[in-house]
């Protein structure tokens, strides 16, 4: 593999590991000052682990010999010792770490759901076997040569599109997210307006950080295959998510008569949700449509919670799961020369369906089982006067802002 290849498989590896650090700011700004730790917690503390479970096994699982594998043997190359010896083990040693930096960022997406009431130990817990029973398994289905992989050959149909995990990443982590809500129930005085982001500049901050990984995270890839369609991911990535913008703010202006900065940064991380999967297969004029309308939609979606009764704090669910879902079935469409409205039939959706509800429906049922059995043993939410109190004392000990010393 030529050098320049290589320099972007570094630099895009770099650049998706710095998204959770991103989630991180941008959910701690969504939350109550005192609970500000323990949001961005959840995120560094997915670091850790997945870090950790990926390189032990979780790369072995990600691959498969046959699309009937459920998933690859956890211990075939335990803590990747043969990999690293074997006659290309610098190439591949850097496409494992660069599918470690998805697998950490799906997990820490999941936290928002159960901002301001969940015990980091039993998150710790939910996030390793979720990681192992899910994520690991979705993504040998999905890139490794799984059934969702090749279901197109399997129907005769085209293949499933899934450049860089509408259905692996957004999908998934938005049904588990939905999940730990109905697990963890409401927060104490759930309500339209319960909390107010205590800190605008932070959401905006991990936003922008979120963005400025997304060129790594989609584009990213592409080092393996000689960046011959860079510039089309590139550019599809900037306008999508710069139109979802738009989508959002008029939504939130017709609505509540107001376009706030909260709402410019949420548009665009809706934007870059849908435009994942869709990034190397529509042509820009398409790509700015999907924008706007994930922008719109998802302005809307985050209303699902109130009128259905589920706690998911940060709307996790309203932008990750929905703009997964628009981003995936958005390619039954408009994907280049496959979908119904750009020269193909309805062979496309049908796959991409398939694909995005099989991934939807397996989560979720996981996740609830695994957060309930949580939730039943040691316990996943926090003691009632700890929420009200603020949990960055009760459950790390810290406080975000020291005002007085």
């Amino acid at each position: 593999m030529d050098t320049g290849s290589i320099a972007w498989g570094l630099t895009a590896t770099a650049l998706v590991l710095f998204m959770t650090p991103g989630v991180a700011f941008f959910y701690g700004g969504l939350v109550k000052a005192k609970s500000v730790v323990s949001m961005m917690m959840m995120s560094f503390g997915a670091l850790g682990l997945i870090t950790v479970l990926w390189i032990l096994y979780g790369f072995n699982m990600s691959a498969v010999d046959a699309p009937t594998q459920f998933a690859g043997n956890p211990f075939s190359d335990f803590g990747l010792g043969s990999l690293a010896t074997g006659e290309t083990g610098s190439t591949d040693l850097l496409g494992a770490t660069y599918g470690a930096t998805f697998a950490i960022i799906t997990v820490a997406l999941i936290s928002g759901a159960v901002a301001d009431r969940a015990k980091f130990g039993s998150w710790m817990i939910f996030a390793g076997i979720w990681a192992t029973l899910v994520y690991f398994p979705v993504a040998a289905w999905v890139w490794g040569g799984g059934w969702i992989m090749s279901l197109g050959d399997t129907l005769g149909l085209p293949g499933v599109i899934d450049y860089a995990g509408g259905t692996a990443v957004h999908i998934n982590a938005g049904a588990a997210a939905l999940a730990l809500a109905l697990v963890l129930g409401k927060r104490i005085g759930f309500q339209k307006g319960i909390t107010k982001p205590h800190n605008v500049p932070l959401v905006l901050l991990g936003a922008s950080i979120l963005w400025f990984g997304w060129f790594g995270f989609n584009a990213g890839a592409e080092w393996l295959n000689g960046l011959a369609n860079v510039g089309l991911i590139m550019v599809n990535t900037l306008g999508a998510t710069a139109a979802a913008i738009l989508g959002w703010l008029i939504v939130e202006k017709v609505k509540d008569g107001k376009a706030t900065s909260v709402g410019a940064a949420s548009g665009a991380v809706a934007g870059l949700v849908a435009i994942t999967p869709a990034c190397a297969n529509l042509e820009p004029g398409w790509a700015l449509l999907l924008g706007v309308v994930a922008g719109a939609v998802c302005a809307m979606a985050i209303e699902m919670k109130f009128k259905f009764g589920f706690d998911d704090s940060l709307d996790v669910v309203g932008i990750h799961l929905v703009g997964g879902l628009i981003g995936t079935l958005y390619l039954g469409f408009f994907a280049i020369d496959t979908g119904l409205f750009v020269g193909g039939d309805l062979g496309q959706l049908a796959v991409q369906a398939i694909a995005a509800f099989s991934v939807l429906i397996y989560s979720f049922v996981v996740a609830y089982l695994l957060g309930l059995a949580i939730e039943k043993t040691i316990g996943f939410r926090v003691k009632n006067e700890d929420e009200v109190a603020g949990i960055d004392t009760s459950v790390h000990g810290e406080e975000g802002y020291a005002l007085v010393n």
